[in-house]
């Protein structure tokens, strides 16, 4: 589990109105800034956010490695942070990055798969 940060890190404002779930975390979801593509989800903590917010380059908590990893560290495939926003209930987190390569591990341009569901279609 990622230690949380003193408040002081991140203004008081977003650090009072983010809601954490049980780890701390708070879901990331990942945008293309330009084209509006949805590239990925990452898991942010106080810690990751604050580094983020002050780097430019976007940083996540990997819950399966149980660290900080910057994006792009080790692939070269960097997320350079245009803007970040939080949502209205405090519980998720909107990037927009200048994504350099795959967002995804496994190569792909996004995380998300590029064969669609089969989906009734609404009006």
């Amino acid at each position: 589990m990622p230690s949380r940060v003193t408040d002081s890190a991140l203004a008081p404002d977003v650090a009072a109105r983010l809601k954490r779930d049980a780890d701390g975390l708070v879901a990331a979801v990942v945008q293309q800034w330009d084209t509006r593509e949805v590239l990925m989800v990452g898991w942010m903590d106080d810690e990751a956010l604050h580094r983020t917010l002050t780097s430019g380059r976007a940083t996540y908590w990997s819950r399966s490695r149980q660290e900080y990893w910057v994006k792009g560290g080790t692939s070269g495939h960097v997320q350079h942070v245009k803007g970040v926003r939080l949502d209205c209930d405090g519980d998720a987190l909107l990037l927009e990055v200048d994504q350099v390569g795959a967002a995804c591990h496994t190569g792909d341009r996004t995380c998300f798969d590029a064969v669609a569901l089969p989906v009734v279609v609404g009006e």
